[in-house]
């Protein structure tokens, strides 16, 4: 089934909230969860040096490695389960993704804040497929000057696609909340520039 498009002036956005089968999605939440080294990095915010909100493991080919607030990370190897999903997606979206950056949010106060994913090493116009397993949550965007908001509720196997000018012209966030929620993965397919 085709991704539908989401209207938000100034962005591409498509979304499918069923990408993943509840069986797949289940098996693979799973899989991750047990087998992805995750760690709290420290990020640099607002001039200092803090434990990350969340949990997290850069993944992907070798030479990608990725820079963001303020700290550098070299790339963990492909994990068995991801293998499928990097290739689907290439089929489906017709990008060759090297990386991903995995996300555990363990409840919800873990959380992510306003950024754009505007690295240099992921060009002028990145294509990012964010893959949600787990927990759903609200995913907010807002437009770096003018009053547009969208909010997405990012469902158990759903997948955002953010192309062309959405990281040139959003932010985006995914806040914390005060309701009890289950632990939830994020993959956001990525392809960066590769160190030679």
């Amino acid at each position: 089934m085709p991704l539908t498009p989401i209207a938000l002036p100034g962005a591409d956005l498509a979304f499918d909230s069923a990408w993943l089968g509840p069986a797949r999605a289940d098996a693979l939440f799973a899989r991750l969860l047990a087998g992805v080294e995750w760690r709290t990095h420290r990020i640099r915010m607002f001039g200092r040096e803090v434990d990350s909100p969340r949990r997290s493991c850069w993944i992907g080919d070798p030479g990608a490695g990725y820079r963001y607030s303020g700290a550098r990370f070299e790339p963990h190897p492909w994990p068995r389960a991801l293998l499928p999903l990097r290739a689907r997606l290439r089929d489906e979206v017709g990008v060759d993704f090297n990386s991903v950056l995995a996300n555990l949010y363990r409840d919800g106060s873990d959380r992510m804040g306003w950024h754009s994913d505007d690295e240099p090493e992921l060009g002028p116009r990145p294509c990012i497929a964010s893959v949600s397993l787990g927990a759903a949550r609200r995913f907010l965007l807002k437009h770096r000057e003018g009053g547009e908001r969208l909010a997405v509720e990012l469902p158990h196997g759903s997948l955002l696609l953010m192309r062309g000018d959405t990281q040139r012209h959003y932010r985006h966030a995914l806040p914390a909340t005060a309701r009890p929620l289950g632990p939830r993965i994020n993959l956001t397919f990525r392809r960066v520039a590769v160190d030679r």
